[in-house]
């Protein structure tokens, strides 16, 4: 890493060390679920006053005008404290950043700065019912009407929908078309009338999923982004920075040095668990795992800094991380005993392994593990697509 690296390294730590103490940790013990997330905003706001609220973005529309490369390394950094996050992962993440590439630049100017601040929050509006990892197949109607557009059906699985001002939304715009090429990508507002939201209860009893209903919802032609029936392309450039957005393996889970020390105060037949034989193979195998998962992430974002296109790195990371996180959580809670299947209050998948376990989301959300392995399997290996009996035909023919 080069100087101005390092230096960019060393004024973050410092930073860090200087705020996050009162955002993190045992400032949220006992939170409301709304003190909390008032906590998260005035975090995401300090970041925004300082230039480390999405660094990538343009500086005009409230980034911090920084490189992929210092990203990672602030969001490495910021990864080593308990802090509230995850309100955020979907909002600047995902939506922001397309939002900002195909939106009129009014409306940029309008939404980007105070979404940046964590004033506004986006959700993704992707899966339903029957269309989760095919998103081709999904059944959200949108129809043309004076001056817009309107959308009538349902999706699921959308995280932090209830605290959301605006969202992302792919809907049916040409069921004449095949299933791919009659879609159409929007931005809408969450409040909009005819939205309507429901929670989906988790056995982690984490509360970020929902179910959202449209019932004649308007949405005025400057709120699409590309092209008419041009959706599912701009789709797939979302899940692509879905699958790159989060920049270390801690953000997923607690972190290998948490397991060490988990490990250095646990006992194996009398012993600790720190000189178990197969416990240090363990530790040494995520390592491995852990710098080449790094290794591939880095490489990918100079190539995205080169002007490349994404290529296959992002589901090969995305694939190992989620296996690791449930393999590495599995060994910490035969090391806790019985403790292990307890859940404790103010503990979430990000500094507990019991729930970082019980949470599957990372095999799930920005596709499935199977379907990973299909783009690996064509993209890298170069091995014959799957049968696709609908491919080139009408989404509509025999509906």
């Amino acid at each position: 890493m080069n100087k101005e690296l390092e230096q960019y390294r060393l004024q973050a730590i410092d930073w860090l060390a200087t705020h996050a103490p009162a955002y993190s940790g045992e400032a949220r013990k006992g939170l409301s679920f709304e003190q909390d997330l008032a906590l998260a905003k005035t975090w995401q706001a300090l970041k925004a006053d300082h230039g480390y609220a999405c660094i990538t973005l343009p500086g005009e529309y409230g980034g911090g005008g920084g490189s992929e490369l210092q990203k990672v390394i602030f969001c490495e950094e910021e990864m080593r404290y308990d802090l509230p996050l995850v309100y955020f992962s979907i909002s600047v993440n995902n939506p922001l950043p397309i939002f900002l590439r195909y939106a009129p630049e009014e409306w940029r100017k309008r939404l980007g700065p105070p979404t940046v601040r964590g004033d506004l929050i986006w959700c993704q509006l992707f899966s339903e019912p029957s269309a989760g990892s095919d998103l081709a197949s999904l059944r959200l109607k949108a129809e043309r009407t004076e001056g817009g557009w309107k959308l009538n059906g349902q999706k699921v699985w959308t995280s932090w929908a209830q605290i959301s001002d605006w969202g992302v939304v792919i809907a049916r715009s040409d069921p004449s078309l095949p299933k791919h090429a009659g879609l159409t990508y929007f931005f809408l507002d969450m409040k909009a009338p005819g939205v309507s939201v429901r929670p989906i209860h988790r056995l982690g009893e984490e509360c970020d999923l929902n179910e959202v209903f449209f019932d004649d919802v308007f949405i005025p032609d400057e709120q699409q982004l590309g092209e008419v029936n041009g959706g599912f392309r701009v789709a797939v450039e979302t899940l692509m920075i879905e699958r790159y957005a989060v920049t270390d393996e801690s953000g997923y889970a607690p972190a290998l040095e948490t397991f060490i020390e988990m490990a250095r105060n646990s006992l194996v037949d009398g012993q600790p668990a720190l000189d178990d034989p197969q416990v240090r193979t363990k530790i040494v195998d995520v390592f491995i795992e852990r710098q080449g998962l790094r290794a591939i992430h880095h490489r990918a974002l100079e190539a995205f800094a080169n002007g490349k296109e994404p290529g296959p790195e992002g589901a090969m990371r995305k694939l190992l991380l989620g296996r690791l996180r449930q393999s590495l959580g599995s060994v910490a809670m035969n090391l806790l005993g019985a403790n292990g299947v307890r859940l404790l209050p103010d503990r979430h998948p990000l500094n507990d392994y019991t729930r970082a376990w019980l949470d599957p989301s990372l095999r799930i959300a920005g596709g499935t593990d199977e379907l990973l392995l299909n783009t690996l399997a064509e993209r890298v290996l170069g091995l014959p697509q799957d049968h696709r009996p609908d491919k080139g035909k009408p989404y509509n023919a025999g509906k």
